[in-house]
């Protein structure tokens, strides 16, 4: 069988809901790669917080982080690094019109620095991974670089209210995108970034013919990678607009759904244990 690569989003796909990777699943992501296929894990995440998940699975791929914005390969200086950053007004703008909306918070990502407009243990917790510096205060005074992306923390029912103003005035600008779990965020970066365009990048290294990508995701960050791959698989636990754009559902992040998806499709008969 011709190498095929496949694509991880990793909270609420490959990771269960305490952040781990099922032995399962991790069985069959190796049985994968010793029978030579790639494995790839194409995340919102910075690479501080997704290196430990790469290693453990021992990849040689590289990665999308930052939903495109930061893709590298981490065992191999040949690769081409992508780094794409927001325009430092635009994202002053940003942060400045956001203040009519009574958001929880924003947090704005420079290499490895993380600014964190309002403090909150909880989210010194979230961010605390791979050990970055983390500095708390007024983003509008704190942020005099132009960021890989922001986050914006807002009341699930502000989400929609929030989305649509970023796209009427932003549009040109840049994308966003809302995560789910742990808590409703919406991330930007620069316009025309996005998880397929990172993968496409990684394809074209690995020299993997485009009809043999699989990729799996679960919300609306993910819609790109699903639309692109040949097989674009959404989780059970995922978003109803994922899954109607997507070529299958697999079960949940908490039920194996990548490990037991993948068991099907390359018949490799690894028994699951409920």
């Amino acid at each position: 069988m011709q190498p095929h690569l496949i694509c991880l989003d990793l909270d609420g796909t490959l990771l269960n809901d305490n952040k781990e990777i099922s032995n399962y699943t991790k069985q069959v992501l190796n049985e994968l790669q010793q029978r030579g296929h790639y494995i790839m894990i194409a995340t919102g995440r910075p690479y501080r917080a997704s290196q430990i998940y790469y290693h453990e699975l021992n990849l040689t791929t590289p990665i999308v982080n930052f939903n495109g914005a930061y893709v590298h390969h981490p065992k191999d200086k040949t690769f081409n690094t992508v780094h794409e950053i927001l325009d430092l007004n635009v994202a002053r703008n940003i942060i400045q019109g956001l203040q009519q909306y009574q958001v929880s918070n924003i947090i704005a990502e420079v290499k490895d620095y993380v600014f964190i407009n309002n403090h909150d243990p909880r989210l010194f917790e979230g961010f605390s991974m791979g050990n970055p510096r983390i500095q708390t205060g007024n983003l509008l005074v704190q942020l005099n670089e132009s960021p890989t992306s922001l986050l914006i923390e807002a009341e699930e029912d502000k989400i929609p209210e929030i989305k649509e103003m970023l796209t009427h005035i932003y549009a040109n600008h840049i994308e966003h995108r809302r995560w789910g779990a742990p808590f409703p965020v919406i991330e930007i970066v620069k316009r025309g970034i996005n998880k397929a365009r990172g993968i496409e990048q990684a394809r074209q290294f690995l020299n993997v013919d485009a009809e043999h990508i699989i990729a799996f995701g679960d919300e609306d960050n993910d819609t790109e990678m699903i639309e692109y791959a040949r097989y674009g698989v959404a989780m059970d636990n995922g978003l109803t607009e994922l899954k109607e754009v997507a070529n299958n559902v697999t079960y949940s992040n908490n039920d194996d759904g990548i490990g037991r998806y993948l068991n099907d499709f390359f018949n490799l008969n690894m028994r699951y244990y409920f």
